[in-house]
């Protein structure tokens, strides 16, 4: 069943094809998986079992006759609890939510639905998708595969762990500070942040530049698949893009590259442990034939300052509706976050929208003279599955940090919101966690962090690939 449940994407469908796998064999594998798992891993909030067996049932027949509906007919797509499917829960991981019912499907939703997917099941998130990490008083903790003391990251942390634990084929997230990549990091995928407007999103974050709609996936291609199904306009969001980018499948080599890494970013303290395997991705890149020089990108203490500052007067201000009539209902880490925006100003906003004015005039000709930079995904390999940042502080090699973002790498390149960024595995760490590297690339260049991504993914051999590769869950 191992075999069965880690077949990426493009292999499940394939075998769909030439009928040596029916999706009704695939979806019972990863459902008894899911329910042997649950205790340990908590990856999913609603489930919808036995309708998905009967679309899965449907499927079969299709694939049978040679008919299938859709890119995706009969594979399980695991959806983010926090957007819509018209006559579905959301609980958005809040008990203020816990009995809405959707009477719309979101824009980013509609395309994988009208593929033939499946949804088998909702992920977990944190409250509000508000943390880097994955804990509600709804739904208790969801735990990494790797190491169940861990964190899989967070707010897309049910996706990253689901996928990780071989619970689903597809999975969605959401990043407004890092939501796809720091779960892709903790739990060893594969995670893209389009650049701004290339997927839609649900109103009014769909206007927020720092929050994008993307896939985690096992695999590059994998993710390329969903991505491609995810992209394009959207009538019912303004923000999105024309025309629709179709990303290919394939891509040359990377050989005669230039390519920039930063340990830092300036200015964050980094575990040795991620060092280390960030220098060992580096080297990778090296033997592609690329040249890889490490660069001072002449960031500081402002950008991350400057990306919190935006955040808790956006994010946190459109929480903060919530404190008066349903403050008891919520977290302390929300309830926190919520109150943090009371006191800020639109000053702040502005002096926020400088800064990130001020960093892309840095960004902006480093990545003119290089085809990309590379950086840790998260500075940790992650924090305690019950880490509560509104009560416990952070130290990183002896270091204080902001115990709400200071551990990941991610928010600055929400900030510097129209460069698309992956995140691939670059090793584990000494407590069994996986760490991970960004691949961030010119603004607008979505094929230039795919084709590093599959050159890197190549030379490593693939991720979740044997019963090495993968946690080892009972």
């Amino acid at each position: 069943m191992s075999d069965l449940i880690y077949l990426t994407a493009t292999e499940a469908l394939a075998r769909f094809a030439d009928k040596s796998l029916s999706p009704v064999e695939l979806l019972s594998a990863q459902i008894a998986r899911a329910e042997a798992t649950a205790e340990t891993v908590n990856a999913f909030t609603h489930t919808h079992f036995d309708e998905a067996m009967d679309l899965a049932r449907a499927a079969e027949a299709r694939w049978t006759k040679g008919a299938p509906n859709g890119p995706l007919d009969g594979l399980a797509v695991a959806i983010k609890d926090e957007s819509m499917i018209a006559g579905k829960p959301t609980s958005s991981g809040s008990l203020i939510m816990q009995d809405f019912v959707a009477d719309h499907t979101s824009p980013m939703n509609q395309p994988i639905l009208a593929s033939g997917a499946i949804v088998h099941a909702r992920t977990a998130t944190p409250e509000f998708s508000c943390a880097g990490f994955t804990w509600s008083r709804l739904w208790g903790v969801t735990r990494n595969p790797w190491n169940p003391e861990f964190t899989p990251g967070g707010s897309s942390g049910g996706s990253a762990a689901a996928l990780a634990a071989g619970t689903t084929t597809l999975a969605t997230g959401s990043d407004i500070g890092g939501s796809i990549r720091i779960p892709a990091s903790c739990c060893g995928l594969v995670g893209y942040k389009p650049p701004y407007g290339r997927n839609p999103d649900d109103i009014p974050f769909n206007l927020d530049f720092y929050c994008h709609t993307g896939p985690l996936a096992r695999s590059v291609s994998d993710a390329i698949l969903l991505q491609n199904l995810m992209s394009g306009p959207n009538p019912l969001d303004i923000s999105t893009l024309k025309p629709k980018l179709v990303l290919p499948d394939s891509y040359p080599d990377i050989r005669g590259w230039k390519i920039a890494l930063s340990m830092d970013l300036g200015s964050f303290a980094v575990s040795e442990d991620v060092r280390r395997n960030t220098q060992a991705a580096a080297q990778v890149f090296r033997d592609l034939g690329a040249t890889v020089e490490e660069v001072e990108i002449g960031w500081g203490a402002e950008v991350s300052e400057a990306c919190w500052a935006y955040l808790t007067h956006i994010f946190g201000g459109a929480l903060s509706e919530e404190l008066e009539s349903h403050g008891d209902l919520m977290t302390t880490y929300c309830r926190a976050f919520a109150e943090s925006s009371l006191s800020s100003t639109a000053r702040d906003f502005v002096r926020s929208l400088q800064v990130a004015g001020e960093s892309y005039k840095k960004l902006g000709p480093l990545l003119e003279r290089y085809n990309c930079l590379i950086c840790p995904t998260n500075a940790l390999p992650a924090v305690r599955a019950d880490f509560d940042p509104s009560t416990e502080g952070l130290e990183i090699e002896g270091i204080s940090v902001r115990p709400e973002l200071g551990w990941v790498m991610t928010t600055p390149f929400n900030m510097m919101s129209r460069c698309p960024v992956i995140s691939v595995p670059s090793g584990f760490a000494g407590n069994g966690v996986p760490t991970g590297i960004q691949i961030v690339g010119p603004t607008y260049s979505d094929e230039v962090v795919f084709q590093a991504a599959m050159a890197y993914e190549a030379a490593q051999g693939g991720w979740f690939a044997d019963a090495a590769g993968r946690p080892k869950l009972t």
